[in-house]
């Protein structure tokens, strides 16, 4: 019983803060309204948009919004992740690094951008590569924090492998630290999760090893 609420108290920490009635809303929907508050967005900033570049521009940022950097919001978007069976009989551990990161700052709504990293040990399955990383893309396309992103990323290896030897290194540069407050562009963001088999000393460093191995 306790294992259960484990779970379910990590799965709420971790969990984006939705609102759960918006993904029942129509893209177009969404689309709309954002453009139209975008418009007295610019509007209020002194911005005429009876100019030839910028008359578009609210309509560009809702779909940009809607369709891209925030698709992570919608459910429906969560990639079918393939599993094969494991014939060949492999083991060791499988890395894949160097994932481009490119996410956004729920703070300041600002980019983030980095590389991600991901390992795991193969059970009797293994993950088709290209859905690693469009299991990181999923969860990086909505507005994050990145301790949380390196958590969910890790969750759902997880739940997908049914076991938990999982790795996920993320390394990035946020530009609410780079282009407003402090302004500092040399400082970066690494976080890490590690379970199973990546908590025994050996292995994690035998991870680390190969993604600082350039």
């Amino acid at each position: 019983m306790e294992a259960i609420l484990s779970n379910t108290t990590l799965k709420r920490a971790i969990s984006s803060p939705f609102i759960g009635e918006a993904s029942d809303m129509p893209d177009d929907e969404k689309i709309e309204i954002i453009q139209f508050h975008f418009a007295k967005i610019m509007e209020t900033l002194g911005l005429d948009l009876n100019d030839d570049s910028l008359t578009e521009t609210p309509g560009r940022v809702a779909k940009m919004y809607v369709k891209e950097m925030f698709s992570g919001l919608n459910p429906e978007a969560r990639p079918e992740i393939s599993l094969f069976e494991n014939n060949y009989g492999y083991h060791r551990m499988l890395v894949e690094k160097d994932i481009t990161l490119y996410s956004c700052c729920e703070h300041h709504f600002v980019p983030i951008i980095g590389r991600v990293h991901v390992a795991y040990i193969p059970g009797k399955q293994v993950i088709g590569l290209s859905k690693i990383n469009r299991l990181v893309q999923y969860y990086a396309r909505r507005p994050q924090v990145q301790e949380r992103l390196t958590m969910q990323i890790a969750a759902r290896l997880k739940e997908v492998l049914q076991h938990d030897d999982v790795a996920v290194v993320i390394e990035a540069d946020h530009l609410c630290v780079a282009s407003r407050g402090i302004q500092d562009t040399s400082s970066s963001t690494t976080t890490s999760e590690f379970s199973g088999e990546f908590e025994n000393d050996t292995t994690r460093l035998e991870f680390l090893a190969y993604i600082r191995n350039k």
